[in-house]
């Protein structure tokens, strides 16, 4: 979990970076991205995140 947070967090502060930096606009297209990736690892995770694996005798 602290390493979705930690993601949505860095796309956050790449993206606001890329907006108000002149010339920085691959830092929002790079933000986006990984808030992206970062919804999809955590639809993943939602996901497969309630089964038990049982452990083999």
């Amino acid at each position: 979990m602290s390493l979705f947070l930690f993601l949505i967090l860095v796309a956050v502060v790449l993206g606001v970076i890329g907006v108000a930096a002149h010339g920085l606009f691959y830092l929002l297209v790079i933000g986006v991205v990984v808030l992206l990736a970062d919804l999809v690892y955590g639809g993943m995770r939602l996901r497969h995140g309630g089964r038990k694996q049982r452990v083999a005798r």
